[in-house]
């Protein structure tokens, strides 16, 4: 497959052996959440954005498997470096709690656990010096309200309307988006919610999402001392999404942003960003809060990272052994060898800059289109959010795109994302503004 020249080509999506593969998948699975019937083959050509269905359908991903591919499909830079891995048995090892070396272990031959974690380091907010590893971005999650209860001692936490921070018990309470994650589970007590900035050219005075009133805000009037409603002595965090993603795509004004700083500064809160979606490089830094003045205590990675991760400074992280463990937490080799040259590749092949080139590309191209019935393109480098006047009509749009080879996702009530791979190409962003145009023409 060149992936200077090669274009979609559907006959039919999806196809028969596609069916074939759906309904074997779909005898043994539990319902879950599926956003279309695309079977990836593994074993047809794919490169960047491209990838074969089971048919030999040709098509243009920009899903990155909800973020969890940042670098696309078979990035030659990724592969070159895994190539020379020599596979070994247990590839699943006893998690962090484990120690790896290839080598010599001041000079490994292929990163590790230990790499990764410092390589994470390396690119986090000075002072963040410390990493817990584990299996996946809920995992990352729970561990960051650990460490956050046990350092404050505090019994209260505080998110967002629209958040979406995972599917573990823990996660669940914090989750603002759909009612369908939290129904009938138990959750954890005493978690308040304030509004989500939706109009990232807010200012107090044009708030129209609630979190601005009169001449304060939800969140500085909820913790005030004297006629506030929570204690905030006994706060134990404040987690946010920098750049919400399952909620809608809404990246928050400047305005927002410096009241949550300043809330947090005024009060000791711990803050917590959960990058898991918008991390690692995919709004053109590597953390979505690098673009704001808040300054997280701890930081949640995940999906691109290809483990989780749980990022804060020594003092935020308990001291007693046992206090924080995980058996098979981020065991796999392979998974931390790939999180480690991830980094790598986007430091080295400036993808970061990528990142904002092609997203600004994306946005101007999308602007200038006309996109039928598409009354928003927002987001930040290519964490891009197109919303449609109705569900009906955004979900029309993605099967329309589907059908032409564009595959896109869907997220908050009638907003389909685009997470292109970071490497993406000029006229790969143009080649999907122009069958997104061709959806919309068709579903309006």
């Amino acid at each position: 497959m060149d992936r200077e020249t090669v274009t979609p080509q559907v006959d039919e999506l999806p196809g028969p052996r596609a069916r074939e593969r759906v309904e074997y998948h779909g005898s043994f699975a539990a319902p879950s959440t599926y956003v279309y019937e695309f079977v990836w083959d593994v074993t047809a050509p794919a490169i960047g954005p491209f990838c074969t269905d089971a048919d030999g359908n040709v098509l243009l991903d920009f899903t990155g498997h909800v973020g969890a591919a940042p670098l696309g499909y078979n990035n030659p830079e990724l592969l070159e470096r895994m190539e020379a891995f020599d596979l070994v048995d247990p590839l699943k090892i006893a998690g962090q709690d484990f120690y790896t070396t290839a080598g010599d272990p001041g000079n490994p031959e292929f990163p590790g656990p230990g790499e990764l974690m410092e390589r994470l380091v390396d690119v986090t907010p000075d002072g963040m010096d410390t990493v817990f590893l584990s299996n996946s971005g809920a995992e990352a999650v729970e561990n960051a309200l650990k460490i956050c209860y046990d350092r404050t001692g505090g019994k209260y936490g505080i998110t967002f309307e629209g958040a979406f921070h995972g599917r573990t018990l823990g996660a669940l309470s914090l989750n603002r988006s759909k009612e369908v994650y939290r129904r009938q589970f138990p959750e954890l007590g005493s978690i308040h919610d304030v509004p989500f900035c939706r109009d990232r050219q807010c200012t107090p005075g044009t708030c129209e999402c609630g979190f601005f009133a009169g001449d304060t805000s939800q969140l500085r009037r909820m913790l005030d001392d004297e006629t506030g409603h929570v204690n905030a002595d006994e706060v134990a965090y404040l987690v946010m999404e920098p750049i919400q993603g399952e909620g809608g795509y809404y990246a928050p004004s400047d305005a927002f942003m410096t009241e949550v700083a300043e809330v947090c500064e005024q009060h000791d809160l711990l803050l917590i960003a959960d990058e898991i979606q918008s991390g690692l490089g995919r709004t053109g830094e590597f953390w979505a809060s690098d673009h704001y003045p808040i300054e997280p205590d701890v930081i949640c990675a995940a999906k691109g990272a290809r483990v989780g991760a749980t990022v804060a400074s020594e003092d935020v992280f308990p001291d007693e052994e046992s206090r924080l463990s995980s058996t098979w937490g981020a065991g796999d080799i392979v998974a931390s060898l790939q999180g480690a040259l991830t980094i790598d590749v986007i430091r080295e092949e400036d993808l970061l800059g990528n990142a904002v080139r092609r997203g600004e590309q994306a946005t101007s191209e999308l602007a200038a289109a006309a996109v039928p019935n598409a009354v928003d393109v927002r987001g930040r480098g290519l964490m891009l959010g197109v919303e449609f006047d109705s569900k009906e009509r955004r979900d029309d749009v993605q099967d329309e795109a589907m059908k032409r080879g564009l595959l896109t996702l869907g997220c908050g009530h009638r907003t389909l994302r685009l997470l292109p791979p970071l490497d993406v190409r000029e006229r790969e962003i143009t080649m999907a503004v122009e069958l997104l145009s061709e959806a919309a023409d068709a579903a309006a």
